[in-house]
């Protein structure tokens, strides 16, 4: 293989790996499979979700189990993902729409929001893995309460 394309496949094969981030992330999150986030992120890992600020894994974790375990379900839907890698460093961005449901919360029972994921990601032994993620809010619709 000429060393350009074993170049573009490496890219390729790099890209295809972080928006996997993304997305096993979401899957994750649903499923409240919080444990796979300690395959997606660094274990020092920080975070500003919406306008908390977070070190580590476990509190990363401990702010998703907090938010949607007292939700009935949750999707999480990404797209229009933007990738740039620069040897074992990468940033990453995609857009977020995230549907909640809670059943039986006074002024309704659904809290819809849309916004964008900023990761920073590393190369580590086992793969890719978020060392930041930024979450902007843009736009939301519904019942805030539903994630009280």
């Amino acid at each position: 293989m000429s060393d350009a394309l074993e170049a573009a496949v490496r890219e390729l094969t790099d890209e295809r790996a972080i928006i996997g981030l993304a997305v096993r992330y979401c899957r994750a999150v649903d499923a409240r499979d919080h444990d796979a986030l300690r395959d997606i992120f660094v274990a020092d890992a920080t975070a500003r979700l919406a306008d908390v600020d977070l070190v580590g894994v476990d509190a990363i974790i401990e702010q998703c189990r907090a938010t949607l375990d007292p939700c009935d379900v949750t999707q999480h839907l990404v797209g229009g993902h933007l990738v740039t890698v620069e040897g074992d460093r990468a940033t990453s961005e995609c857009d977020l729409q995230a549907q909640h449901v809670r059943k039986r919360t006074e002024g309704g029972s659904r809290f819809l929001l849309g916004g964008r994921y900023r990761d920073r990601c590393i190369r580590t032994g086992d793969g890719w893995r978020i060392a930041h993620r930024d979450l902007d809010i843009t736009w939301f619709s519904g019942n805030p309460a539903v994630l009280a």
